[in-house]
């Protein structure tokens, strides 16, 4: 396993207060898990304010999602210069509510993956399938699709730079999970198709992320599969001690 890496997502929650409050919470206790990676993306709004908190800290800051152009007249975007200016080290993108809700084609992510290694940002590219299609039995050819079409045109060194997290959309805010076996044979599936378009050095390189309803009571089953590398939290991510006991599952 690599070093496990735990990554927040806050979404569209809390104030500046908040935020800030939150961000000096994990930071406070970040040496509790000292063998984890810790990532904390914010609104775009706050990203300034938790930065500036967590600066010389072992936490580091990401965005939830940025435009893929360097500059123009996109209104309400930030671009990745910007994300990196504003203390930024890693950029969620593709995320199922991005994907399913606001209609992010796998080509439109690919554009983002690459404007984001382009500019030393670490992207956490999602994949992750819907209810219909798991019934459907379509779950691997959806992954297929989403990793192929959103990791086109990469080198076996850019891909070494990407943070995979598969998240089934069906256990995203249902309270639903993917059950350890069920979420290690997709994490296992994408370090194949990974060690397929690339090699085997490649494929141990790169870190996947399970996603979906973690929470500190199925954390530690989920984080012990030997595919998994860590967890892309999202409500749970809201209370410092639930995010640092799901580090600690990582660690142990």
């Amino acid at each position: 396993m690599s070093r496990p890496l735990i990554a927040g997502n806050w979404k569209m929650n809390l104030d500046r207060q908040g935020a800030v409050a939150l961000a000096g919470g994990v930071a406070d206790r970040a040496a509790e898990v000292a063998d984890a990676d810790l990532v904390v993306c914010p609104p775009s709004v706050y990203l300034d304010a938790v930065a500036s908190t967590l600066r010389g800290s072992a936490v580091a800051v990401g965005a939830q999602n940025m435009h893929h152009a360097a500059k123009g007249p996109f209104t309400g975007e930030i671009s990745p210069a910007m994300v990196l200016d504003l203390g930024c080290r890693y950029v969620i993108l593709g995320h199922s509510e991005r994907r399913h809700i606001f209609g992010e084609t796998d080509e439109a992510i690919n554009r983002k993956l690459l404007a984001a290694l382009a500019v030393g940002l670490i992207p956490i590219v999602c994949v992750g399938e819907q209810l219909d299609q798991r019934e459907a039995g379509q779950t691997g050819a959806v992954i297929r699709r989403q990793f192929t079409g959103s990791l086109a045109g990469l080198s076996a060194g850019q891909v070494e730079q990407v943070v995979l997290a598969y998240e089934p959309v069906w256990a995203i805010g249902t309270g639903q999970v993917a059950t350890p076996e069920v979420a290690e044979a997709v994490h296992s599936d994408l370090r194949k198709l990974i060690q397929d378009g690339y090699n085997q050095h490649v494929a141990r390189a790169v870190r996947i992320l399970y996603g979906g309803s973690v929470k500190p009571d199925n954390a530690c089953q989920l984080l012990a599969q030997p595919h998994i590398d860590g967890a892309l939290v999202g409500g749970a991510s809201l209370q410092a001690d639930r995010f640092i006991a799901m580090a600690a599952s990582a660690v142990e």
